[in-house]
């Protein structure tokens, strides 16, 4: 399954940035942020402001893959959780 770039204006802390992400990252934040009762703004301005290194679109595919795959399956021994924000 293909799923093309697409590139989005959000505002994080107050400034307007663009975000490049495939469209099932996109409905991933949306969906999270939902869940989370969260603008999306807030939601990407909580990724960029704890994430560890790197730009910011990885450190949201990152986020989104961290988020459902800790809900998918129960933890695992030995297995460290790569994001410290509270889902």
């Amino acid at each position: 399954m293909k799923s093309p770039v697409v590139k989005r204006s959000i505002v994080v802390a107050g400034h307007k940035t663009s975000v490049s992400l495939e469209e099932a990252f996109w409905n991933g934040m949306k969906e999270i942020s939902n869940l989370r009762d969260m603008t999306l703004s807030e939601l990407v301005g909580e990724i960029d402001t704890n994430r560890q290194q790197g730009n910011l679109s990885s450190a949201i595919r990152l986020f989104v893959l961290d988020y459902f795959r800790t809900r998918a399956a129960p933890p695992q021994r030995g297995v460290e959780n790569t994001t410290n924000l509270s889902a």
